[in-house]
């Protein structure tokens, strides 16, 4: 493992731990599925736990010898895939008694500037996690003006995406837009002199490519449908998320399909709304960082904690969550 690798390691940390074990309540024989390895943070202590197991996933191919040194150390009780949300179905036949997501980018990956998920690196655009088709650079150099303009807006929620679409496309046509500091010109020029000084004027785009590089909403929406699949009856699904969009997608489906959902009518049978419900009542209780945990990690300030318990139902396909966000998905499936 390189310096590098060990540093950053030691620099992340997971958000909102202890709500994840009071939770998740890892005793003997439970079996946990952690869709975010990242610097193993929730992995090492569910496995603190006599006889639990984890199976732990990572796009991120930063992540592999860390993962790797933990299935030395626990060879019978963790084993790490290095797949995306999407393919979870396909590493474990037996259901599961807990799912944890934590959508938030790790340090690993926000630390190292070569890697260009910040606006305050320098270097080439990039904004990969792994197993990706395209990066940044290829995104902001070849969408159109109009796709731009769309992914910018729906995925970022920037209200300026017109302005910041039309300046891209206008300056890539003398010169290609290679690094960040590209980029960030661009945006700032971009954008109405009067911007938040609390929000980085860039913070929006940025959101909106890492997004659409790496198809995170694509990979949540069918990620959050397999983990549920693969849960017990009485297993928990745990999300952390950090922006209004993955939040809005979690909330949406944890009340749908949950057995406490709102009837259309009075006069529809209570059965008929129960029968297909993927989940037992949900609360739809929302937790967020302390302000100590905030003080030692300033990242988790935005996360939402989302929690929902699998019913006893069989397995239905959730088609409607889908057809909800089908605009999301098609927009993310546009071709570079």
């Amino acid at each position: 493992m390189d310096n590098q690798t060990t540093s950053l390691e030691f620099s992340h940390l997971p958000v909102m731990l202890s709500e994840v074990l009071k939770i998740s309540q890892p005793i003997p024989e439970k079996i946990f599925i952690d869709c975010t390895f990242g610097g193993g943070g929730y992995s090492k202590e569910i496995l603190k736990y006599s006889n639990t197991s984890v199976h732990a996933i990572d796009r991120d191919k930063k992540t592999f010898s860390m993962a790797k040194e933990l299935e030395k150390k626990f060879p019978q009780r963790f084993k790490f895939h290095q797949i995306k949300f999407s393919q979870l179905d396909t590493i474990l036949k037996k259901s599961v008694d807990g799912v944890i997501f934590d959508l938030g980018l790790s340090s690993i990956q926000l630390d190292d500037l070569d890697r260009g998920f910040s606006f305050k690196s320098h270097k080439r655009l990039n904004m990969t996690m792994g197993l990706n088709k395209v990066s940044a650079l290829e995104a902001i150099n070849n969408l159109s003006e109009t796709n731009l303009k769309l992914v910018i807006k729906f995925l970022g929620d920037e209200k300026e995406a017109s302005k910041i679409a039309r300046n891209i496309v206008k300056y890539r046509r003398v010169k290609k837009i290679s690094n960040t500091a590209d980029l960030v010109k661009i945006i700032e020029k971009s954008k109405k002199k009067n911007f938040s000084k609390k929000i980085n004027p860039c913070t929006k785009t940025f959101q909106a490519l890492r997004i659409f590089v790496n198809k995170e909403i694509t990979e949540l929406i069918y990620g959050v449908i397999n983990a549920t699949k693969q849960l017990k009856p009485g297993g928990k699904i745990t999300i952390v998320s950090f922006h209004s969009l993955e939040d809005k997608i979690i909330k949406y489906f944890f009340s749908n399909f949950s057995k406490n959902k709102s009837r259309p009518s009075r006069y529809f049978p209570e059965s008929e709304s129960l029968k297909d419900a993927l989940f037992d009542e949900y609360k739809n209780k929302v937790f967020k960082p302390s302000k100590e945990e905030i003080e030692k990690n300033y990242r988790s300030r935005s996360a939402k904690l989302r929690y929902a318990v699998r019913s006893n139902n069989k397995f239905e396909y959730p088609q409607d969550l889908i057809k909800r966000f089908k605009k999301y998905l098609d927009l993310e499936a546009i071709n570079v």
